[in-house]
């Protein structure tokens, strides 16, 4: 049981790792949905880049339907019943639990990031149907056996999973890594485990982003970077992909105009 002393502690910890003065992404990405939950630096830094790269906006809304589509297709066509969501982010509309539970009431979902911000709404905010269940992990992305340890408290990893990573693994700079990462977190699920991942890159109509990747390095954090499609085809090494496969993540089962950001889903055999 969390005694007082012990969530004054720690919220004093996490206050201590919030810098407003410095744009961060979770925040950024909130504004540009449309948040509230972010700070005039997130805001100064989000206009620049939108200026730089009109389409950022759409991008966000775009990944956020993609999703959508996703979990709904994983829980009500292919009846998974766990999620493991790293990097996700500030809470919104249709979160991954919302969405699961809705058609799932006893689906598992366990949230991954290392935002101070994130972790305190997502305390508050994100509640489970009494039938599953909802966790939230403090963890960093490129530590995946603590990602794995944390969520073995919430999840059977010996039933399917699917690992959730949209928009997370543009901030492992190194490549190599980032393929580590997912086949350390996929290599622990069993078959039938689906991976599901976004990507932003300079392709698909996205060469001004490479500009504006270059401001949010110098003003943000984390940094940022932008892979091929042919690059984060890899990731997915080993797996079966999903129809229609590696795609704008806008049309991934859906008829909107193309983004520069890649979304795929494939199932572990």
């Amino acid at each position: 049981m969390v005694q007082p002393g012990d969530v004054d502690a720690r919220s004093a910890s996490e206050a201590s790792r919030l810098d407003p003065s410095v744009a961060h992404n979770a925040r950024v990405w909130n504004y540009w949905l449309g948040g509230k939950d972010n700070f005039e630096s997130d805001r100064m830094v989000g206009e620049r880049i939108r200026s730089m790269f009109p389409v950022i906006g759409e991008v966000a809304r775009a990944d956020r339907r993609f999703l959508a589509r996703v979990v709904r297709h994983l829980a009500g066509d292919l009846g998974i019943r766990q999620f493991l969501d790293v990097g996700t982010g500030l809470p919104t509309a249709d979160n991954t639990h919302q969405l699961a539970q809705a058609i799932a009431p006893e689906c598992r979902v366990v949230y991954v990031d290392n935002d101070p911000m994130v972790l305190v709404h997502a305390r508050a905010l994100l509640t489970s149907s009494p039938e599953g269940a909802t966790a939230y992990l403090d963890a960093d992305v490129h530590r995946p056996g603590r990602i794995l340890s944390g969520a073995r408290a919430t999840l059977d990893l010996d039933r399917p999973v699917a690992v959730m990573m949209l928009g997370i693994l543009n901030f492992v700079q190194d490549t190599e890594e980032a393929f580590d990462i997912v086949r350390r977190l996929m290599g622990a699920m069993p078959a039938g485990s689906h991976l599901v991942l976004t990507h932003p890159t300079l392709e698909l109509g996205g060469a001004a982003n490479e500009a504006a990747m270059a401001f949010w390095n110098e003003h943000a954090a984390p940094p940022i970077r932008a892979r091929t499609g042919a690059e984060i085809s890899r990731f997915f090494a080993g797996l079966h992909p999903v129809t229609p496969g590696l795609v704008s993540c806008a049309r991934w089962r859906a008829d909107e105009p193309v983004v520069p950001q890649y979304g795929a889903v494939a199932r572990k055999p």
